[in-house]
């Protein structure tokens, strides 16, 4: 990891930055790929799982045998461990659901705003060197809780064909059982344009590499809408010299693990922290089965030293991670003054993989630096907010003469009229 002592300011723009990319040459391969599925269907489905998955699918569509399979494959331990999670995820987000509230903004005239759950979403669970079946909770429970009524599930096959089990098992338990083999910027486009065998979602879901991500980007520009732009996984720890170096070096490799294209960033007031983070960062790795991709990815991130808690919380700001763990014993009086994250982790005892998987927050997150406009998947994300109104006739005769003037006033004669020709009737 590249140390940076005490930065100016000015330069801070340049070490918030993430890993760059060349986005105009991905978006031109994505956009063939798109362009293939939308003309040829489920048959360029298949021609990509063969070329960049390796395997040949016959049947693009999970089985209700495949699911009850996999029941008996996932171990007693992690349903348990699934159930456990679904139960705290549930409870988080069921009490996101909002209930009318009419508004009578003068005698006559009530308004009130109506949340309506979208019909058929579609949700893309990465499967590719980890399988997240943790996602499928993520996405799931709150696509449910909101009551849209189709939800369709897109991930890539395994070598073998299959899909992982506890994505199935976790799919079955969240009340998902439309789910198709299909992988990559292609199941991207499958649900955006409808092929035979997947009919066309309405708003398109979760996490992926850089081709997903490039592919939820076009789509936008053809009418369909995305959760957030989610790219690579990436952290910041802001730590003083409470913190724990362990869990420090802990928690920054727990996000490198996700791949050589993620960015860990550790900001602190203490030096001394920094020297015991990076020798339990080396040890620690060693012990890692990802260890190679998570080395790949400490290349490109950084242990920042600041003077004061004061710039090392600016600077947390400025780069507005994905995820933002405060390691302090003074955590929630930092947390006061955090004002641009995705999900923000307190205390020296929560892990970001506490938030990845069970305590019952959404890790479907935005990434890049978008925390600055973006929220996190919740149960608004599938809903839509209506408004409506109702004016008495009373209420009319009340508001009318307003409404006369502000349209008279921008010459739109027509409004001003409709106006009129009921306060005459």
């Amino acid at each position: 990891m590249q140390y940076i002592r005490y930065p100016s300011r000015d330069s801070w723009e340049e070490l918030a930055k993430r890993p760059a990319i060349d986005s105009q040459l991905l978006l031109k391969q994505v956009g063939k790929i798109m362009a293939d599925v939308k003309k040829s269907g489920d048959k360029a489905l298949k021609k990509y799982a063969k070329k960049f998955d390796g395997v040949a699918v016959r049947n693009l569509t999970v089985s209700p045998k495949e699911f009850k399979d996999a029941d008996k494959k996932v171990s007693d331990s992690l349903k348990a461990a699934i159930d456990v999670a679904i139960e705290n995820i549930t409870k988080f987000h069921a009490v996101q659901l909002e209930q009318p509230n009419v508004v009578e903004t003068m005698e006559g005239v009530s308004c009130w705003r109506k949340s309506i759950p979208m019909n058929r979403v579609g949700l893309y669970i990465p499967g590719g060197s980890a399988p997240l079946f943790s996602t499928v909770m993520m996405l799931g429970i709150p696509a449910k809780i909101a009551g849209c009524k189709d939800v369709v599930l897109c991930t890539p096959p395994s070598k073998d064909g299959t899909i992982h089990p506890a994505i199935l098992y976790a799919a079955k338990k969240v009340g998902i059982t439309e789910v198709y083999r299909a992988g990559g910027a292609q199941a991207i486009a499958a649900m955006a344009y409808g092929t035979d065998l997947i009919k066309k979602v309405d708003k398109i879901f979760g996490p992926g590499n850089q081709y997903v991500t490039a592919a939820k980007q076009l789509i936008q520009l053809d009418g369909v809408a995305i959760d957030m732009p989610a790219g690579p996984s990436e952290v910041c720890v802001l730590a003083d010299a409470s913190a724990n170096p362990d869990f420090v070096a802990s928690d920054l490799l727990s996000q490198a693990e996700h791949g050589p294209d993620s960015q860990v960033v550790l900001v602190t007031t203490d030096e001394a922290l920094i020297d015991r983070t990076k020798k339990s960062i080396t040890q620690q790795l060693e012990l890692l089965e990802r260890k190679d991709i998570a080395a790949l990815a400490l290349e490109n991130s950084k242990m920042i030293l600041m003077r004061e808690i004061d710039e090392a919380i600016d600077f947390a700001n400025l780069y507005a991670s994905e995820h933002l763990i405060i390691a302090s014993d003074k955590a929630a009086v930092y947390a006061e003054k955090i004002v641009q994250a995705g999900s923000v982790f307190l205390g020296n005892y929560t892990p970001e993989s506490a938030g990845d998987y069970a305590s019952g927050t959404n890790h479907t997150l935005p990434t890049n630096g978008y925390a600055r406009a973006y929220s996190g998947v919740s149960v608004d994300s599938f809903v839509k907010k209506v408004t409506f109104q109702h004016i008495t006739r009373e209420g009319i005769q009340r508001l009318g003469k307003t409404i006369i003037v502000l349209a008279e006033a921008e010459g739109l004669d027509a409004h001003a009229n409709a106006v009129k020709i009921r306060m005459n009737q």
